[in-house]
């Protein structure tokens, strides 16, 4: 896509106006729409001063993942069960062949990709997927040699327990520094008598947990349920509802997550091995039906949230900023959101400052005037911030010093 002279949005201070003084009781709450400008757009923002954001590259439908390759191209997963292949400067993106057939069906599809470790000498990918089989829908992380554009030697590594009806559970991947495979597995919803959610506390069912697993899908033999009776030992937490967003922080090695609640009580955690995390016995939560989901926000024996949002803002991607490129947020935690509050077209990317003790400090919302659902945010090799667009034709945006060249 050809970028020319940066647009101001001084313009539209006026915006933001809600679609319609009246909508229909059956109609959530949103803002207008806008399409994503041609154009690089340069943003003031409180620490860093003036950012520009450029559009990589359009045409992607729901992209939900991405990795990037050593010769500086880019792996896109698209929900509906396509891997893309993005280079700047081409016409658009290219399919990758060889992807495991997926359940694409509502929120449910392929998700999350990364790379092995050694991938510059093994050519490894990983994904995360809704596998459809004869018995219902589970999580799956498969594994495939890259070959050029195809994905070679194909194979499940992992399989979780069934899911809900509709087959629903989010999922990412992340490697830590030891090559160990961290990996979520979603989908403790909780549906009145139907109280899916309670899986998040059955040690024994992999449903609502953070699992911890070598890289060929083994077991760690430190993973701490290894050899306790009715406990998986893939478990490395649990306690989740439905996890979005998943990093290892660049300096301590730490793993974060964080879980959408139904109607607020989100919440980014700092993973321990073997805590609880207390959905859906604790929470800050209330179900899409306006009660409480819990009676409690914190009881003994569960780790409560780093960062808690009321109202939700339906996080979905998270990293840790450790470049040069951008001095400021050095240290920062930057998170997608897809809205705010249940109103449409209100997604941005959050900005988190922590203080010397470890706690959070400042908020700052960036890009709110594009109204677009972040799906995922990711530091580049390059030092930029990465972010991909939720929408049927969704797009790689990329976040740089306003005054580049």
């Amino acid at each position: 896509m050809t970028m020319r002279r940066p647009l101001r949005f001084a313009a539209l201070a006026a915006g933001l106006s809600f679609a319609g003084a009246v909508l229909a009781s059956a109609q959530p709450a949103a803002l207008l729409p806008r399409a994503l400008p041609t154009e690089p757009v340069v943003f003031e923002t409180a620490a860093q001063l003036q950012v520009r954001v450029v559009v990589v590259t359009d045409g992607l439908e729901h992209p939900w993942g991405l990795a990037f390759l050593p010769d500086g191209h880019l792996l896109v997963t698209e929900r509906g069960g396509a891997l893309q292949l993005v280079r700047e400067g081409s016409a658009g993106p290219a399919p990758i062949t060889g992807v495991p057939r997926v359940h694409a069906r509502g929120l449910a599809g392929l998700m999350d990709v990364a790379l092995h470790p050694d991938f510059g000498n093994n050519q490894l990918v990983y994904l995360t997927y809704s596998k459809p089989g004869e018995d219902g829908v589970r999580v799956a992380v498969a594994r495939g040699r890259l070959e050029g554009t195809a994905l070679k030697e194909v194979e499940d590594i992992f399989l979780s327990d069934l899911l809900r009806a509709d087959g629903t559970a989010a999922s990412r991947l992340v490697f830590d520094d030891e090559g160990f495979l961290y990996v979520t597995v979603g989908g403790a919803f909780r549906y009145g008598a139907t109280n899916i959610g309670a899986r998040a506390q059955d040690p024994a069912d992999t449903v609502g947990k953070l699992l911890r697993l070598t890289d060929d899908g083994g077991v760690p033999p430190d993973n701490p349920f290894v050899g306790l009776d009715g406990r998986r030992p893939e478990v490395y937490s649990l306690g989740h509802r439905n996890q979005l967003g998943l990093t290892i922080h660049p300096e301590t090695g730490g793993v974060w997550a964080h879980e959408n609640g139904p109607l607020g009580g989100d919440e980014v955690n700092l993973i321990l091995p073997g805590a609880n995390y207390g959905w859906p016995v604790v929470s800050y939560s209330r179900d899409y039906s306006g009660g409480r989901v819990a009676e409690r926000t914190w009881q003994e024996g569960m780790r409560g949230a780093e960062i808690v949002w009321l109202p939700a803002i339906a996080p979905s991607g998270m990293v840790f900023y450790d470049g040069d490129r951008f001095p400021a947020w050095r240290g920062n935690l930057f998170v997608g959101s897809l809205r705010i509050g249940g109103v449409r077209n209100t997604g941005h990317l959050q900005r988190i400052v922590f203080n010397d003790q470890g706690q959070e400090a400042i908020r700052e919302s960036l890009f709110a005037d594009l109204r677009q659902r972040i799906r995922d945010v990711r530091q580049g090799p390059d030092g930029l911030l990465y972010l991909l667009t939720d929408a049927d034709n969704g797009a790689l945006l990329r976040v740089e010093p306003a005054q580049d060249e």
